[in-house]
C-alpha cells in the first residue's frame, strides 16, 4: 500500500525524476511547486499539484496535510539572483516553513535537500565525506549561506526528536533539466562551443536520476541527525569539457583562465546582471569562488548505508546531450 508524499519542488530538475520514482513505486504524489513553474513536462494526470510559495506558511500546512511523508526540495537553486536576500527567504525561511509544518502534520518523515556546496573548506587536501565538520565562516556566497542556515534548522529539529532526513547531492547533471541549472547550462554552453576557456578546477558529477533514487533510500533507511552524500565521479572541469566536446564536435578547451581573471570577469558580469540586464550571468563570483575549493568528494560510506550508488558520469553526459538534441537545444550531429 502506498503512502501519500508530499514533494516540494517536484516540478523542478531533481523533482520531476523523484516524482516519477515515487509514482512508480506506487505511492500517490502531490507536489508543491511556485506559481508560474513549468508543468507540462508532468503528470500532472497521476497527481495532486498545488501551486505555491514555500515562503507562505499557511499554503504549505495546507499542502503538506494528510501527507505520510514530505520530500523537501524547494529552492533557488541559481548562484545569482537580483535580490540577495531571495536566497534567505526562499532556501532558509521557507525551509523552516516546510520542516515545521511537517512537524505539526505528525507526518512520519521528512528529508531535507542540502547541497555539496556547503561542505568545502579552503585549503582543503582530503576528499570530502558526509561528515565533513563545517562553519558559517566556511561558507561562500549568499546561495550557499542560505542552504548551510536551512541545513542547521533540519539538523537543530532533528536533534529535538524529528524524524528529519538529510541529503547532500553533488551537482546533477542528465535528461530533463528545463530550468537550466548551473550544471545543465555549463554543458549546454560547452555543447554550442562557448566554453574554449576553462578554469583549472574540480567538480563531482551525479545522475539526476540517481539522486532522486538515492532521496528515497535515504528516506527509507537513512538516519536523522545525519548527512547521506549523494555523489558520483570526481573530475576536473576540463575533462568535463573534453568529453561534451567528443560527443558533440564542438570546440574542446583550449587555454585556462588564471583565477583572477575569472574572478574580475565574474564581478563585470554580475554588475552588468545586476544593473542592466537583470537576467542571470554568465559567470557568478560564488561559482568562481567555488573553484577555489577541492571538490572531492567521497559517498562511500553512504553508499553502504544506503546500498546506493551512482551509474557512471559518461553515461549522465550522453542521455544529457541526447534531451538537449531532443528538445531542440543542440543541434542532432550529423554522421
Amino acid at each position: 500500500m502506498g503512502e501519500r508524499i508530499l514533494v516540494t519542488g517536484g516540478a523542478g530538475f531533481i523533482g520531476q525524476h523523484l516524482v516519477q520514482q515515487l509514482l512508480q513505486l506506487g505511492h500517490s504524489v502531490r507536489v508543491l511547486d511556485r506559481p508560474g513553474a513549468r508543468t507540462t513536462h508532468l503528470p500532472l494526470a497521476d497527481l495532486d499539484y498545488l501551486a505555491a510559495d514555500i515562503r507562505d506558511a499557511s499554503a504549505v500546512a495546507r499542502a503538506v496535510a494528510g501527507c505520510d511523508a514530505v520530500y523537501h526540495l524547494a529552492a533557488n537553486p541559481q548562484l545569482w539572483t537580483l535580490r540577495r536576500s531571495h536566497f534567505h527567504q526562499v532556501n532558509t525561511l521557507g525551509t523552516r516553513n516546510v520542516l515545521e509544518a511537517a512537524v505539526r502534520a505528525g507526518v512520519r518523515r521528512t528529508l531535507h535537500t542540502s547541497t555539496e556546496s556547503i561542505l568545502t573548506r579552503a585549503k582543503q587536501t582530503t576528499a570530502i565525506a558526509e561528515d565533513q565538520p563545517i562553519t558559517l565562516r566556511d561558507v561562500i556566497g549568499p546561495y550557499c549561506r542560505s542552504k548551510f542556515r536551512a541545513e542547521q534548522i533540519a539538523l537543530r529539529m532533528a536533534r529535538e526528536g524529528a524524524e528529519i532526513i538529510i541529503v547532500n547531492p553533488t551537482l546533477p547533471v542528465g535528461p530533463g533539466d528545463w530550468g537550466r541549472s548551473p550544471p545543465t547550462q555549463m554543458l549546454l554552453d560547452c555543447a554550442m562551443g562557448q566554453r574554449s576557456a576553462y578554469l583549472d578546477a574540480d567538480l563531482n558529477l551525479v545522475d539526476v536520476r540517481d539522486v532522486a533514487s538515492g532521496m528515497i533510500a535515504a528516506m527509507e533507511r537513512g538516519v536523522p541527525r545525519r548527512r547521506y552524500l549523494l555523489a558520483g565521479e570526481n573530475w576536473s572541469i576540463r575533462r568535463v569539457f573534453e568529453a561534451v566536446a567528443s560527443r558533440t564536435g564542438a570546440v574542446g578547451p583550449q587555454f585556462p583562465v588564471p583565477y583572477a581573471v575569472a574572478l574580475i570577469a565574474a564581478v563585470v558580469s554580475e554588475c552588468i546582471a545586476d544593473w542592466v540586464t537583470h537576467r542571470i550571468p554568465a559567470a557568478s563570483i560564488t561559482g568562481v569562488r567555488l573553484t577555489r575549493r577541492r571538490m572531492h568528494f567521497d559517498p562511500q560510506t553512504t553508499q553502504a548505508a544506503l546500498a546506493w550508488q551512482a551509474r557512471p558520469a559518461t553515461e549522465s553526459l550522453d542521455d544529457a546531450l541526447a534531451w538537449f538534441r531532443e528538445v531542440g537545444w543542440i543541434p542532432t550531429r550529423k554522421s
